[in-house]
């Protein structure tokens, strides 16, 4: 195994970079700090080809042009584990587009592995055994011990060979056109441009609110994630969403009315409790008129019938993850059951028109699901 190297200055990267041009595989990792930080970037770049292993530091060096040359180019296959994070990362923080992706998660679950972590995999693969140490580590301190970059190093050492393990079975249990479906569906990922004053909507148990308790959480969010934002500090580091949750219901008009509520930090309190209480006040004082409210779905024509066809698509999709070996949520999500409920085919030439369902899932389900829905 080859002995991982830490660079952090620019003319190291890029001799390194240069000594790799001609790559046409590499595996490669992120480290960000979303644990700890306020809004997370990328804190260290983990790089594996056949015969060398590199940690790149982009705090001192910035973005490497040179490594975004080798993602983008369609020729040279990027390995990852689980990509969809570190695709977001790459592309919010350098603007790249991965083009040629093999994901060894997405090619476990397509093999039916019921534990497709890496960890998991090193070990049924390999026998590693990942120490989980730093797997909370903030990555945007520095200096990094060695036992941080050995354990970053971990992240892709072995990626390249798992993949190849991986592609080969896929290849021989003829799933590989699957993979590679999906593989391509990755290219692009990143994060959707969200309306920052909504944000109070997407925290979990919102829907349980009174829309006069909703009002309050609109008040207390911004105002929390702003000194979230000050500190550079993760926003429940500073306050939990729990706790949000628990001030927009309970309604507290004081320090010590804040101060029974589980969890409030006691320094949050001396230094800002008369802030959190005026917010309290502000959602009070909106007027019944202008409460907010939850956007509704969209709503689809009532089908009486929508339910019952979704239950025998179910069965269908089950019998067959049943006879493939896969978890059926990874054959079919349901989503996508009720898309094709929806449309109600009546043929496989009309299934084709189900956007959401994948190429491979329509050869693999769709005569048997245009065979049920017809009885």
């Amino acid at each position: 195994m080859h002995t991982p190297v830490y660079l952090d200055t620019t003319s190291t990267v890029d001799s390194f970079l240069a000594s790799i041009a001609n790559a046409r595989i590499l595996a490669l990792d992120t480290e960000g700090a979303s644990f700890h930080r306020f809004v997370d970037r990328i804190y260290l770049l983990q790089l594996s080809t056949r015969e060398h292993t590199a940690i790149l530091d982009p705090i001192p060096i910035g973005k490497p042009p040179r490594l975004g040359q080798l993602l983008e180019d369609p020729a040279v296959e990027i390995v990852f584990h689980d990509a969809d994070y570190d695709l977001r990362l790459l592309r919010q923080d350098y603007g790249w587009l991965v083009r040629n992706i093999f994901d060894t998660r997405v090619a476990a679950q397509l093999l039916g592995i019921k534990s497709f972590g890496l960890a998991a995999l090193l070990e049924r693969y390999f026998g590693v055994k990942l120490d989980k140490k730093f797997q909370r580590a903030d990555w945007s301190m520095r200096p990094l011990s060695q036992g941080m970059l050995d354990y970053a190093a971990q992240d892709t050492i072995h990626l390249l060979e798992l993949r190849d393990r991986l592609h080969h079975e896929l290849d021989h249990a003829g799933r590989l056109d699957w993979a590679r479906e999906e593989f391509a569906l990755l290219e692009g990922t990143r994060w959707s441009d969200e309306d920052p004053a909504a944000g109070f909507l997407r925290i979990k148990g919102a829907r349980d609110l009174t829309r006069r308790e909703l009002a309050i959480l609109r008040e207390l969010v911004p105002w929390r994630d702003e000194i979230a934002r000050g500190l550079d500090r993760a926003t429940f580091r500073v306050l939990g969403n729990e706790q949000l949750l628990e001030v927009a219901k309970r309604r507290p008009a004081s320090r010590d009315e804040l101060a029974a509520i589980k969890g409030m930090p006691r320094g949050l309190l001396d230094a800002r409790a008369g802030e959190m209480t005026a917010a309290v006040q502000r959602g009070l004082a909106i007027p019944e008129a202008e409460l907010p409210r939850f956007p509704k779905s969209p709503r689809w024509d009532r089908d009486p019938d929508f339910d019952a066809r979704v239950a025998t698509l179910r069965t269908v999709r089950d019998e067959a993850a049943t006879r493939l070996d896969l978890d059926p949520g990874v054959l079919c999500a349901r989503d996508r059951l009720e898309a094709v409920a929806r449309k109600n085919p009546k043929s496989t030439e009309e299934l084709a028109s189900v956007n959401e369902l994948r190429k491979w899932q329509r050869a693999v389900l769709g005569e048997e699901f245009v065979r049920a829905l017809r009885k």
